[in-house]
């Protein structure tokens, strides 16, 4: 019997590449129009998992991968002001508290769903961890887990959070009649503080690579934006073009790496999963019922600031909320500065506890 080729691969590189293009395009409009969150990531990462089940070959060039991940640093140091400072360092005692509780109460998810053998236990913390998801599988593929299932998971956990909190912001608000507003792909470009923003992006993506820290191409960005932005220093300014490149960059970097085999592995976990992110979900809504009552902020905020992210989607939300943002980003932040920096140690620790009745040798494998 002979088995046929995947049709993409008769087809040549320059084309292959058009046809990744208008397909990613076509799935960010329909994510779009129907409103879900993160659609100009997802719909380029659903295209590149379907061009890549038919056969395609194409591969993203690693210093576009490099640029993109600088963009999005850029975009998180984007959100620390000095008022988010401000409050962090006002109340810093109760929001360490919610954080390290809510980061303790994914990672103990995470090694449950490892230790019934649904995920292994590395992809399962990354997949769980409630932070900016671009910046989560970044992490999760410097440091050994599966970055294909890690980016489901995320997804996943943005695209149910999202529908969530959208619901609950119902309760509180009266949105009906409030249009949403168009996007500007092509504002005008304020020229000095672009190129600074620029120079950050490609200085601190240097800087990070030379650094050798794991995902410091991000990391490197993130970290100089961040103090030159807290500070006043600089506005970093990120065109909605740039940013949909950037998103479309990291689609394609994560969906081109499924098959047919990790697919139908993701599918066999989707309930496990999906159940996961809904108690999760579920635990952040006591956290925000705990500070409601102890600093006496409205539920919408406190919703909002302890959600498991994406941070993207929960500012939006918010800032189309009367609820008090500045609050909302410090929790956010905070909770993706502080996974950020213990991510690691939990993943290796989650991974010697797996590994380490089954193989004494390489405790610290994964």
């Amino acid at each position: 019997m002979v088995q046929l080729a995947p049709p993409l691969t008769r087809l040549n590189r320059p084309l292959q590449r058009g046809l990744l293009v208008v397909g990613s395009a076509a799935f960010a409009i329909l994510l779009r129009l129907a409103g879900l969150p993160a659609a100009l990531m997802l719909g380029p990462m659903l295209a590149a998992v379907l061009f890549k089940v038919q056969g395609g070959t194409i591969q993203v060039n690693r210093h576009a991968y490099a640029a993109a991940q600088a963009i999005i640093g850029c975009l998180v140091a984007r959100s620390i002001t000095s008022g988010i400072l401000a409050i962090i360092g006002k109340q810093w005692p109760i929001l360490l508290a919610v954080t390290v509780t809510t980061v303790t109460a994914s990672s103990l998810l995470g090694w449950l769903i490892g230790r019934w053998r649904v995920l292994p236990g590395t992809t399962a913390v990354w997949g769980l961890s409630p932070g900016a998801a671009s910046n989560m599988i970044l992490m999760a593929e410097v440091y050994g887990a599966d970055s294909r299932l890690v980016a489901l998971m995320q997804y996943l956990r943005v695209l149910v959070v999202a529908v969530t909190v959208s619901v609950m912001s119902g309760f509180w608000l009266d949105t009906s009649g409030k249009a949403i507003p168009a996007t500007i792909w092509f504002p005008p470009i304020h020229w000095q503080p672009f190129a600074a923003t620029m120079a950050i992006a490609i200085g601190g993506a240097i800087l990070g690579g030379l650094s050798r820290i794991p995902a410091g191409m991000m990391l490197g960005p993130l970290i100089i934006g961040s103090v030159l932005q807290a500070a006043n220093l600089v506005a970093i300014e990120l065109p909605p073009w740039l940013l949909t490149a950037s998103y479309a960059v990291m689609g394609w970097v994560i969906g081109l790496k499924f098959n047919r085999q990790i697919l139908v592995h993701a599918a066999r976990a989707l309930l496990q999963t999906l159940l996961s992110i809904l108690a999760m979900i579920a635990f952040c809504g006591g956290l925000a019922i705990l500070l409601v009552r102890i600093l006496g902020i409205d539920p919408l905020t406190a919703y909002l600031a302890t959600s498991p992210g994406g941070v993207d989607s929960i500012a939006v939300i918010a800032a189309s909320s009367k609820v008090d943002l500045e609050f909302v980003m410090a929790l956010q932040l905070m909770r993706v500065a502080i996974l950020l920096l213990v991510g690691p140690s939990i993943s290796r620790f989650v991974a010697q506890r797996m590994e380490g009745g089954k193989n004494k040798t390489q405790p610290g494998c994964g």
